[in-house]
């Protein structure tokens, strides 16, 4: 099995260097390791869990017909599935050292109904599971989704909810630039099989499709960052739906004067800080989110971390 350091050298490797862009690059859960798809190599022979893009560009149009899942979101040829337990950690890699720090992080499932490999993205139902928006500070300078996630090795932690129906699956990383507009989306998809799970279906509210789950007008999508507004606004209204299990109507800004993100599986946003991790068996891996002040996440990091509070709004585990 490859190490982190290996795959992590091997990943930038295959990186043209005439992009600087790029995308999801590799997966890993429960000490398995997952190749992403490599858009720039021949499709032939290729197999992977991720479903195939096509280029490292960003998408600038919310409603583009490839925002599902940065391509048509159609299966690969060789497609493979990765089976995950409910409540575990998925952590999805982008190329180092991914250059946008603001702007949010998000993460979707959207239940197949049966078998995925068939299925085309663009006709799924998708809901949204983590987010992280404006963390600390303004949105002119504040610390964002993205830049936490460049701070974790430009890589980003979600725990798949313990309440969600095991069933068939693609799961979408995504994160958002905002430092130009038209924003910049970077979504890819995965395939999954979820085991175990429980029996809490999304609502109609929280559920969207792709194109259809942004809009042109979203505030979310058009802030001005650089604006003479963004040096003293510190709330961010989140893009998309309302979050899977937050009994909302809508999605909550993000930011210190109300809660950092909606409630949220895997970071920013969040329940009552902790300092020192529950007793029960831990769940949250290094760096993923287990504590702040609207967050009902899970609480107990795996051995040996620790949960630790970094302010009001969201707690970590560190060693």
């Amino acid at each position: 099995m490859l190490s982190l350091a290996t795959l992590l050298i091997a990943t930038s490797a295959v990186l043209p260097t005439a992009f600087a862009h790029g995308g999801v690059l590799s997966y890993s859960w429960g000490g398995q390791w997952y190749w992403g798809w490599q858009p720039y190599n021949s499709a032939t022979g290729q197999t992977t869990i991720q479903r195939p893009w096509s280029s490292y560009n960003p998408i600038t149009s919310p409603t583009d017909p490839t925002i599902a899942c940065n391509d048509n979101g159609a299966a690969g040829a060789l497609q493979l599935t990765g089976t995950v337990a409910a409540g575990t950690p998925i952590t999805a890699y982008w190329n180092q050292v991914w250059p946008h720090a603001y702007g949010p992080m998000l993460t979707y499932l959207a239940n197949c109904g049966g078998s995925c490999t068939g299925v085309t993205a663009s006709t799924l139902k998708w809901f949204k599971i983590d987010q992280s928006g404006l963390i600390n500070g303004t949105v002119f300078n504040g610390f964002w989704g993205d830049g936490l996630m460049i701070a974790q090795n430009s890589s980003w932690t979600t725990t798949i909810p313990s309440t969600v129906p095991a069933g068939n699956y693609l799961i979408r990383f995504e994160t958002i630039a905002l430092h130009s507009l038209p924003a910049q989306f970077y979504p890819e998809c995965a395939q999954i099989q979820i085991t175990g799970g429980g029996t809490l279906a999304p609502t109609a509210a929280e559920l969207v499709t792709f194109p259809g789950g942004y809009s042109t007008t979203d505030p979310g999508l058009t802030i001005d960052i650089y604006g003479q507004a963004a040096e003293t606004q510190t709330t961010y209204p989140m893009p998309g739906p309302p979050l899977y299990g937050s009994g909302s109507s809508g999605s909550a800004p993000s930011g210190p004067t109300t809660t950092s993100v909606a409630p949220s599986s895997s970071k920013v946003s969040s329940a009552a800080p902790t300092s020192s991790a529950p007793s029960t068996p831990g769940t949250v891996a290094e760096y993923g989110q287990c504590g702040g002040s609207s967050y009902t996440g899970p609480t107990a990091c795996v051995s040996p971390y620790k949960c630790t509070v970094s302010n009001a709004y969201y707690s970590q585990c560190l060693p």
